[in-house]
């Protein structure tokens, strides 16, 4: 599985909507992770920002577009962006393979 760092900006009637009736919507959007066979790590807020931070391990590309999809589909963000992430020790493994595929750069 690919872990994501999803950035989720929230419309001002989206906001507008959570201001009359705050609520913890952690578990609802668990389950949509858990529909597609991934799982969201954690869930944050940025309160000046109107954006949500969203760490979910999601299986595939396809999986990742359903849970995208599902959400823009809702009304509530404007935006969507989703960042895959490594570990460290990932992206040591990834530079040395790439190290190795012997590109040069257009001459000049």
């Amino acid at each position: 599985m690919t872990l994501y760092l999803i950035e989720e900006n929230v419309s001002s009637e989206a906001f507008a909507a959570i201001m009359k009736n705050p609520q913890d919507r952690t578990e609802h959007v668990r389950t949509i992770f858990k529909a597609v066979g991934g799982e969201l790590l954690h869930f944050f807020v940025a309160c000046n920002e109107n954006t949500g931070y969203l760490l979910a391990e999601i299986p595939d590309q396809e999986s990742l577009a359903k849970v995208v999809w599902a959400f823009q589909a809702g009304g509530g963000p404007v935006s969507i962006k989703a960042t895959p992430l490594m570990t460290f020790t990932e992206a040591v493994d990834v530079m040395k393979k790439a190290g190795s595929l012997g590109y040069r750069p257009p001459a000049e």
